[in-house]
């Protein structure tokens, strides 16, 4: 392992890593039918969650990611499936853009013995390791170090892993954020920290609670870093593949900022949002991921409207067959209570 960064990286760009004849080939393009169809399917699960929470078929509540998706479904898209990533309590959209089956998801949303942690994990805390998901988590910034971990273990055994760690922008004021980077560039582990900046902690906007730049963060350890407008999945998605490309190589690690906007509330139970204005979602919601990729292919003659309906169809059948499925799923067992608790 080499020491850390000793050079500064500008924000629109990122010094490549040292390459050999031996490093993996950066990942092809995405095809960007497939980000549109894991966008709408996303989209779709989550103004399902939100329908099912408010007509009490599941526990607890949960943090709709609509809006977001670009960020997700971008950075998934540069990902193999031994590749893992960790997430948030906003963390739907990051395990369905890694692959996850959304038939389980949603019984565990519901709560249902079938679902990915038998109904004990709940939305905030979904995992699918076939899938290289090692965790949704409902504490702030409670996946970085698992994130770590995972990286400094693909090291230790000579893979060529990638770990990928989701945060928001609330999570860059917690120590475990700043330990983990320091160790990432002091090690040149394959880490790469995907901060999805969507203006707001809770209910506090990041000008309220961060000093100066997020990015400037990051690259004060001596990580570079790179920001991307998160509301163009193309763009992420080209962000990252470089990124995880660099990574893989054994350049060491790389911050990702990725600015969007999640258009609901805090969580599901929150009905207006006091705490922002009408315009300013309306103006985030004019620049809608999914929409300008609907444009964009329409235009470039890659799909017809009636297409674009037909993915729209599929992705609302996908997510009510995942419905059904978990309010004809079984409630787990009282007794199952501590089952898969201790080894």
């Amino acid at each position: 392992m080499s020491g850390p960064e000793s050079t500064d990286t500008a924000a629109s760009e990122v010094t490549a890593a040292p390459t050999s004849p031996t490093s993996p080939a950066p990942p092809t393009s995405p095809d960007p039918v497939e980000l549109l169809r894991k966008m709408l399917l996303i989209r779709v699960f989550e103004e399902t969650t939100i329908d099912v929470y408010r007509k009490g078929q599941m526990p607890g509540l949960a943090h709709s990611y609509a809006g977001q998706e670009a960020s997700a479904v971008g950075v998934c898209s540069a990902l193999r499936d031994d590749d893992t990533i960790t997430s948030t309590h906003r963390g739907h959209g990051h395990i369905l853009a890694k692959g996850a089956d959304p038939v389980r998801m949603m019984l565990e949303v519901m709560g249902k013995r079938d679902g990915y942690c038998r109904g004990k994990g709940g939305s905030m805390h979904i995992a699918d390791a076939g899938k290289g998901v090692l965790g949704a988590n409902g504490v702030v910034a409670g996946g970085v170090g698992i994130a770590l971990g995972a990286a400094l273990s693909a090291d230790r055994l000579g893979q060529d892993r990638v770990s990928v760690c989701f945060i928001g922008d609330g999570a860059m004021n917690q120590g475990v954020t700043f330990e983990v980077m320091n160790m990432a560039v002091l090690w040149q582990l394959p880490l790469i920290i995907v901060c999805e900046n969507n203006l707001y902690g809770q209910y506090s906007p990041l000008r309220d609670t961060l000093v100066g730049e997020l990015a400037d963060r990051p690259r004060a350890m001596g990580m570079p870093t790179v920001q991307v407008d998160g509301m163009d999945v193309l763009a992420v998605a080209e962000a990252m593949g470089d990124l995880v490309a660099e990574v893989r190589a054994g350049g060491g690690p790389r911050f990702l900022e990725v600015r969007t906007y999640r258009y609901g509330g805090h969580h599901v139970a929150e009905v207006k949002s006091d705490y922002r204005t009408e315009d300013e979602i309306a103006e985030w919601r004019a620049r809608d991921p999914i929409h300008l990729l609907e444009q964009r292919l329409v235009e470039a003659g890659t799909l017809t409207p009636e297409q674009v309906a037909e993915l729209h169809d599929e992705a609302a059948a996908v997510v009510a067959r995942a419905r059904e499925a978990g309010l004809a799923g079984e409630v787990p067992d009282v007794a199952e209570l501590t089952e898969d608790v201790y080894a």
